[in-house]
């Protein structure tokens, strides 16, 4: 699934669909942190997590401590 880049005025958009003031010389940075978020969000959801239990299921201090690799 391709993403295309959210521009500054697109991030100033969305900011006031939000009901968020954001003053102009903002609107670069506020795009450029949300596509970096939205590409460490891809990298993400690309993981097999597989079999992997949901946090909860961890319980802390009852891992079995061995040397084996």
């Amino acid at each position: 699934m391709s993403v295309t880049e959210l521009t500054p005025p697109e991030a100033a958009r969305w900011a006031a669909h939000a009901g968020l003031r954001l003053p102009a010389d903002r609107h670069a940075a506020v795009a450029a942190t949300a596509n970096h978020i939205r590409s460490v969000v891809a990298v993400l959801r690309e993981l097999d997590l597989g079999d992997t239990p949901p946090a909860p299921a961890f319980l802390a201090g009852q891992e079995m401590h061995d040397a084996a690799v």
